[in-house]
């Protein structure tokens, strides 16, 4: 028997790989699938059948093009909101034979409609199953969000409480696979730990401590959580199916006299944001490499065009792979050299960075030309927030920033400055010039009270 998972960092995307006496299938597989192929062929399996749990918001789904690759059946959940065109619909009851392995579904609405659980089974060991793929119903310390339905909110939270006591029955032996680690947008309250079983969950995550069915349903209408504009592109793409990922995931190579003359829609600088902060290309965006996943989806709209900006030529091969998981294929080449840019008399930008001491002097003297902007999500600012501060959330500046005022002052801050590197480089570009990031941001605040 064969079980193996298969990461997709950025997203905290998890999709896995199961075989038995010459057989695969694969869960949740991602945009570029050939990975999966290489991995069964390897192992001499051949993938006869593709699972979905759901149709997932934050990443393009790899299933029509591993169907058409290997000929296997795909697989999907009833009550969809428009039809799945490339895939089979599996309900409740119907079994697979993987080899020696069996998968039985088990319909688990409530974070989407069509949500499917896939329980393994092991001829060899038939007291029970041996594990379940949750997808996004139960993740390793928390449960899946369930704000998609708005106009629907009591009753779907309802449907998950319905489900995890389904996926709970299966009973404590049973380990769990969930689609999504800790820091993934698809949950909140996740271990940094991506192993588990129900038994496990059932003592220690917070959500599975809630017995009471409207007491759960409180809970889940009491979250709070963003939905980035991509997460529409993602809906649709995964119901229409998509193209295959770009063989060559590495941009086109631009020249110093491209980049001079470069027409894009975004410049995109992935570097780290101290190395951005000390010079980078006017009207260029801060994203670096590790953040794409996260904040490319609220500030680049589908078939903008994109060139991006780094440090070395596996940095901007990074940043095409994270872009491309999430359907932002316009990417028109990438550039290495700022250093060398410079001193062939490119004109550079920079963003300033203050510490502690001069927010709180900005703050004592009560600048009226003066603004600490707090980009933190709103339950990081419910925790705690400095006294003085205006707060918009980082991705809601990719239209917000329209309230803000272009001849006044602004500090930006987050948790640590990451983030706020990303709004302020996103506020830049739209033609503020008196900005500067908080460095350390809400943990130096806090270290130093």
């Amino acid at each position: 028997m064969l079980l193996e998972k298969i990461k997709t960092p950025g997203l905290s995307h998890l999709s896995y790989l199961i075989g038995s006496q010459g057989k695969a299938a694969v869960i949740d597989p991602r945009r570029d699938c050939e990975i999966y192929v290489e991995r069964a062929r390897a192992e001499g399996l051949e993938i006869t059948h593709i699972f979905e749990t759901h149709r997932n918001e934050d990443l393009i789904t790899g299933s029509p093009v591993l169907g058409k690759m290997t000929g296997a059946r795909v697989l999907h959940g009833p009550n969809s909101a428009d039809e799945i065109v490339f895939a089979d619909t599996a309900q409740e009851g119907d079994v697979f034979e993987i080899g020696k392995l069996r998968i039985s579904v088990l319909e688990t609405p409530g974070h989407t409609d069509d949500h499917l659980a896939f329980v393994l089974h092991d001829d060899d060991f038939p007291e029970g199953p041996i594990g379940v793929f949750t997808g996004d119903a139960l993740f390793v310390g928390d449960v899946g969000r369930t704000d998609f339905y708005p106009e629907r909110a009591r009753e779907v939270a309802g449907l998950l409480y319905d489900s995890l006591q389904k996926i709970c029955g299966l009973g404590d032996q049973t380990i769990i696979y969930p689609a999504h680690g800790a820091g993934s947008v698809c949950g909140s309250g996740m271990a940094d730990r991506e192993f588990s079983t129900i038994g496990h969950e059932r003592c220690n995550n917070p959500r599975l401590q809630i017995a009471d069915r409207e007491e759960f349903i409180e809970a889940k209408l009491a979250e709070h959580h963003y939905q980035p504009p991509y997460f529409r592109l993602m809906e649709r793409l995964n119901v229409e199916g998509t193209s295959p990922a770009p063989r060559i995931l590495r941009p086109k190579r631009l020249m110093l006299s491209d980049i001079r003359e470069i027409d894009a829609d975004h410049v995109v600088d992935v570097r780290d944001p101290l190395a951005y902060a000390s010079g980078h290309l006017p009207g260029s965006i801060c994203l670096p490499v590790g953040m794409i996943s996260a904040f490319a989806g609220w500030f680049i709209r589908e078939g903008e065009t994109i060139a991006l900006v780094g440090s070395a030529e596996d940095q901007l091969a990074s940043a095409m792979t994270h872009l491309v998981r999430i359907g932002l294929d316009s990417i028109v080449g990438g550039y290495v050299g700022i250093v060398p840019a410079a001193a062939q008399g490119m004109k550079m930008a920079s963003l300033p960075m203050i510490g502690t001491n001069e927010v709180q002097d900005r703050l004592e003297r009560k600048r009226d030309d003066w603004t600490l902007l707090d980009v933190r999500d709103l339950d990081e600012r419910r925790s705690g927030a400095i006294e003085g501060s205006d707060h918009i959330y980082v991705g809601e500046l990719n239209s917000r920033f329209a309230e803000l005022d272009r001849e006044r002052a602004y500090t930006v801050m987050c948790a640590s400055g990451m983030r706020a590197s990303v709004a302020a480089g996103w506020l830049q570009s739209k033609g503020f010039d008196k900005l500067d990031v908080y460095l350390g941001s809400m943990g130096a605040w806090q270290y130093t009270e």
